[in-house]
């Protein structure tokens, strides 16, 4: 299966680059924190050079050891899927959902560094971030410029212009996704052109398009607000780089063309399969924005620094995003998330492991409504934006899916298609 390279070869070649980076960065560790950063630096190592074995032999995946806040309810996890395994010995790394590993291995990840101060809040990701970021300027520089352009009379545009706007932005921040670092193993995975030249060349590839359902609940929204009810967006982030701009932007146009009051984004609170929104990242990209010696670059920042500070863009991190669970327990494991959310007229769910754990990560028949596959997961009306990068998808029409196997067999996994599936909640 897809799910079976991904552990064989992906996830070794990440942590061989986690370990290659952390010993380019001895020199540095020395300078900053002297011979106690090279020690914590050596023993950072040698914990990944052991977690590298144990998965390449297929270990048992071992209780977490280490005091960290979200321990216990990783620990209860690994018990609940030892539980599940009906006595046929203990989970292992190619023994166990690949959902659940793949997570904690990230989680591992962050122990080895969290656990060896003075390098504990190093983010082994963070350059891969920053040149994926760099490398997509051209990108970075089209839809600024465009956006820009927008902003100017959008004030006199009807509500049919309006809606192709939106639907532009939606597609924009949809193929944004295409750049994740963690599904090409942290190769080179920029946007290098306009994203808005294709659009037109790329709607065939939307399998399930919801894009009108959106414009109806946004615009509904906005028609029964009242002094007292804000109209408030969600977006759950995926990629730092070009496809958080992709999101910042459709934020804006969010905010700017009054279909939303607020927008809350919601990012990791540790690094995270490898291309994940980190507050840090969040606001570098900011800054990087606000700082640029490109005007519409620049306007961009500016405005959303401004954004922030009246506080109608909240950025939130919580512990939850970082845990294996399916999102469908979240009422039960982080009540607090799960009420939030409530609040939301809308959540944006971006990127393909967001889409797994909507939909349990489970081998669905293509055919299954979307709503069946959230299994009760419904604190507001949500809508996935993601491009296929793993091997489940639910919501099509009957035929559909067999229809491409048969000409295109990696269609799940090679980033080519995408959906903007809606759900409506309860």
């Amino acid at each position: 299966s897809f799910a079976y390279f991904t552990i064989k070869d992906r996830l070794p070649q990440i942590l061989t680059r986690v370990i290659d980076t952390l010993h380019r960065h001895k020199n540095e560790f020395f300078e900053e924190h002297g011979e106690k950063g090279v020690e914590a630096e050596k023993r950072a190592i040698s914990f990944l050079s052991k977690l590298r074995n144990e998965l390449q032999t297929d270990k048992p995946v071992t209780p977490l050891e280490d005091e960290l806040p979200d321990a216990v309810l990783w620990n209860q996890y690994l018990d609940y899927q030892r539980n599940l395994s009906d006595g046929n010995g203990e989970p292992s790394w190619f023994q166990s959902p690949w959902l659940f590993v793949e997570c904690y291995m990230y989680r591992r990840i962050h122990a080895a560094l969290a656990q060896n101060p003075p390098i504990d809040n190093f983010d082994v990701f963070k350059e891969g971030k920053a040149q994926n970021f760099f490398e997509s300027q051209e990108a970075v520089i089209a839809l600024c410029t465009y956006f820009q352009e927008l902003l100017k009379n959008i004030k006199d545009l009807d509500e049919k212009q309006l809606k192709e706007e939106l639907f532009k932005l939606l597609q924009v921040s949809l193929w944004g996704n295409k750049c994740d670092l963690s599904f090409s193993a942290g190769e080179d995975s920029s946007q290098k052109s306009s994203p808005l030249q294709s659009l037109e060349n790329m709607l065939p590839y939307i399998l399930v398009n919801d894009m009108e359902k959106l414009w109806s609940l946004l615009v509904n929204a906005k028609k029964n607000r009242t002094e007292r009810s804000n109209v408030r967006v969600d977006i759950i982030l995926d990629n730092a780089g070009f496809e958080l701009v992709s999101d910042l932007v459709l934020a804006d146009f969010l905010l700017s063309s009054q279909l939303a009051d607020e927008v809350y984004f919601h990012g990791k609170s540790i690094p995270w399969y490898v291309s994940d929104t980190t507050k840090h990242d969040f606001n570098w990209t900011v800054k990087q924005l606000q700082s640029a010696n490109h005007m519409w670059m620049s306007r961009c920042g500016i405005n959303w620094e401004g954004n922030l500070k009246k506080g109608v863009w909240v950025f939130c991190d919580h512990m939850f995003w970082t845990l294996p669970h399916d999102f469908s327990s979240m009422g039960g494991v982080a009540p607090d998330l799960y009420a939030e959310l409530q609040k939301s007229n809308l959540i944006f769910f971006k990127g393909d492991l967001n889409y797994r754990k909507l939909t349990g990560d489970r081998k669905w028949e293509y055919t299954v409504p979307f709503h069946q596959a959230l299994n009760k997961f419904h604190p507001a009306p949500l809508c996935s934006l993601r491009t296929l990068k793993s091997d489940t998808q639910v919501g099509l029409k009957p035929g559909q899916g067999e229809q491409i196997q048969a000409s295109e067999p990696d269609w799940m996994v090679s980033g080519k298609y995408g959906v903007v599936q809606f759900d409506a909640g309860l």
